[in-house]
């Protein structure tokens, strides 16, 4: 018995401690979340207090001085404002050639080296010619012949006394042979490759000893002197952007080299796939100190304005109500200023309405202010000390 009643004991003592435990964690939560209240109403209280300045601010609007968030601002001027479409840039040579025969021939002679400066017109190559010249010589020496029998020929008609088939058949032998001798001197010439530019060359893809064909890259001839550069504009600006109008041409790899030169050329055609067209603008490179496919960038003036107010893009706030920025009042307090924005441009934004010259637009500590909050003024010689 005495066993029994101890057994049930321990049973009750069992169901009841996990519902015990529960309680006094739901209690202990309670406590919890009170002091969690009560912990954010004073954090509340401590915050309007810094925003009103301590105590109320007695003392004068300059009695929390100690409170007043610095800024630095700008006043509003009217300025010019350009707007400009960025796009990567290629360049490549005007005068640029990989130069082929164009005749069949041996290589005998290559009077040039990799890297030296050519004039146009200068033997570059030469191709064998053996069989040519010999032929030129059999014509020559067929064409003395024909002349003579023409001029005997010709007399004798003029006398009556020869037909006149044989004076055309003469006639004909020796027009033929000078046609014959005029197209082997034109193959002779081909033998002998020139520089159709000035230049320097670049690259020689083949040697003394192999064939040339026609076709076949047998040198590269490049002129530095003169450059154009091309960029693809979305087709949004076509109508914004003619031949004529000045672009920006920036190298990245050099500030120094920057250009600033007119559109040579529009395309006339978008492309299906970029929905893009061609400009390209042409460069004068007298020092040879850009080269063929430098990374350029392109920048064309597709807008400008010459008084406009314009303020940092970074400062511009938005609310449900729209765009807005802050200002320092006369009494040293920001103001919620609510603006239309207009175009921008690296960084920099036009605001079309919300803003009058001599306004001063807080550019630097905008992130720690709200409406009213005192502010303090600072000059920029103070961000130096």
């Amino acid at each position: 018995m005495r066993k029994i009643v101890i057994l049930f004991l321990v049973a009750v003592v069992a169901a009841c401690s996990p519902q015990d435990e529960k309680s006094e964690i739901r209690k202990e939560l309670t406590r919890y979340k009170k002091q969690k209240n009560e912990l954010e109403q004073k954090i509340q209280q401590l915050n309007k207090k810094l925003e009103e300045g301590v105590g109320g601010a007695k003392g004068g609007a300059r009695g929390g001085s100690t409170n007043r968030v610095p800024v630095f601002v700008r006043e509003m001027k009217p300025g010019e404002f350009n707007h400009y479409v960025r796009s990567n840039g290629e360049v490549e040579a005007v005068y640029d050639a990989f130069i082929s025969p164009e005749t069949n021939g041996q290589i005998t002679r290559i009077h040039v080296d990799e890297g030296d400066r050519v004039q146009e017109g200068q033997l570059l190559v030469s191709l064998k010619t053996n069989v040519i010249r010999s032929n030129i010589q059999e014509v020559k020496t067929n064409l003395e012949l024909a002349r003579k029998t023409f001029e005997k020929q010709k007399r004798l008609w003029a006398d009556s006394v020869g037909s006149e088939m044989q004076y055309l058949e003469a006639k004909n032998r020796k027009e033929n042979l000078e046609n014959r001798l005029s197209t082997l001197q034109e193959q002779l010439e081909m033998s002998r490759i020139r520089a159709p530019f000035n230049g320097i060359v670049e690259s020689i893809n083949q040697k003394e000893g192999e064939l040339g064909t026609p076709g076949m890259q047998l040198l590269h001839l490049v002129n530095l002197k003169k450059l154009k550069v091309e960029a693809q504009i979305t087709e949004q600006y076509i109508s914004r952007v003619h031949e004529g109008d000045r672009v920006e041409v920036r190298f990245p790899s050099d500030p120094r080299m920057d250009k600033r030169v007119p559109i040579t050329r529009k395309g006339s055609v978008i492309d299906k796939e970029s929905r893009t067209f061609v400009i390209e603008a042409r460069l004068d490179n007298p020092q040879e100190e850009i080269r063929p496919n430098q990374i350029a960038i392109v920048n064309v003036l597709d807008y400008s304005i010459d008084s406009a107010l314009v303020v940092p893009s970074n400062i511009i706030k938005q609310d449900m109500q729209g765009d807005y920025i802050y200002v320092a009042g006369n009494s040293d307090k920001a103001h919620k200023v609510y603006v239309k924005t207009g175009r921008s441009y690296n960084n920099q934004t036009v605001l079309t309405s919300g803003v009058k010259p001599g306004d001063r637009v807080i550019t630097s500590g905008y992130t720690q202010v709200s409406e009213g909050a005192p502010i303090e003024v600072k000059e920029k010689k103070d961000l130096v000390q």
